[in-house]
């Protein structure tokens, strides 16, 4: 029973203290959940924003992973699983009028992106 949960062939990879706010990245992360992995890289190089290129590199690592941890190949891969979560913020303060100083947050997050391979998902539905 508790190795059920391990025999599930899946890689990831994550980006820690990404100087972007989470709202940001999420509504990218929404539109690949379920995408193969070609169609997620052909997606983030035509979407207008400038977080694309931190995330195409995220996708890019797990495939990365899943060939040489596992020896999937990178066309039968789909991201199962996108997570972004916020982290500390990065404090700094501006300088205002008669000597005071504001303090400014600026949010920094996390990013995890888990890939699978479809073929194992069909041989789970199986059993």
């Amino acid at each position: 029973m508790e190795n059920e949960g391990r025999s599930k062939v899946g890689t990831r990879a994550s980006g820690k203290n990404i100087r972007v706010s989470a709202t940001k990245i999420r509504r990218i992360l929404n539109r690949l959940r379920g995408c193969s992995y070609g169609k997620a890289l052909v997606l983030l190089e035509f979407m207008p924003h400038k977080t694309c290129s931190l995330v195409s590199q995220l996708i890019l690592s797990a495939a990365a992973n899943a060939d040489a941890n596992f020896g999937l190949n990178k066309s039968d891969l789909f991201i199962s699983e996108a997570r972004v979560e916020t982290s500390t913020y990065l404090r700094r303060f501006r300088p205002r009028a008669q000597g005071r100083g504001c303090p400014i947050r600026r949010p920094v997050c996390k990013v995890t992106i888990k890939s699978k391979s479809k073929f194992d998902e069909i041989g789970d539905m199986e059993r």
